[in-house]
């Protein structure tokens, strides 16, 4: 039935590890192969501010210091969503499903579509924030973009607006120098 599923994945969507789940269960099902993908926009919560935000001056000039924080801020939201991505690909891994990611850079609703395109994936597997009305029209709906435009089946799951993804253990230890992360914390995934 399903082949390749391309899995969804957004740090800071409280769906993040129900959608992972559910792609896990319906890969054993399947024999299919999981992509999981992140797609970093910039301007999303959690992400380092746009430096076009840190002018100095009317014309906006920006000092180096302040480009070459926000290059090492911008690097290190990369690799901790990296390192997130492949602790989850080895839980994949370990429980004998093969996975892969995939972290790509920009309008998370068409990437994701070109993505599916591209992988010729059968299934895309996407959280869902449960936005409506003038919350959807402000914001946009990722999922709903998708399952318009996306050249395969989506299957979407419902998540919760407030609640940040978990941190699986092995990502929580290797940021510990950056950021300290409780054991008992609810962030940290067991």
């Amino acid at each position: 039935m399903f082949h390749k599923i391309l899995v969804a994945l957004d740090r800071t969507d409280g769906s993040a590890i129900e959608v992972l789940k559910t792609a896990l269960d319906l890969a054993k099902a399947t024999g299919a192969q999981l992509r999981l993908m992140n797609v970093l926009l910039p301007l999303d919560a959690g992400y380092p501010d746009p430096i076009y935000l840190a002018g100095d001056g009317f014309y906006g000039s920006i000092s180096t210091d302040v480009f070459r924080q926000h290059l090492a801020d911008w690097r290190q939201t990369q690799k901790h969503n990296e390192d997130w991505l492949q602790a989850l690909v080895n839980q994949a891994t370990a429980d004998g499903i093969g996975a892969d990611y995939e972290q790509r850079y920009g309008d998370p609703s068409r990437t994701l579509c070109e993505s599916a395109s591209n992988w010729q994936a059968d299934l895309v597997v996407i959280g869902r924030r449960g936005r409506r009305g003038l919350s959807e029209f402000l914001l946009g709906s990722v999922s709903n973009y998708v399952m318009h435009h996306a050249p395969c089946s989506v299957l979407t799951v419902q998540g919760s607006p407030e609640t940040p993804a978990p941190v699986p253990t092995e990502v929580a230890a290797d940021a510990a120098t950056d950021r300290p992360v409780n054991a008992d914390s609810p962030e940290v995934m067991a």
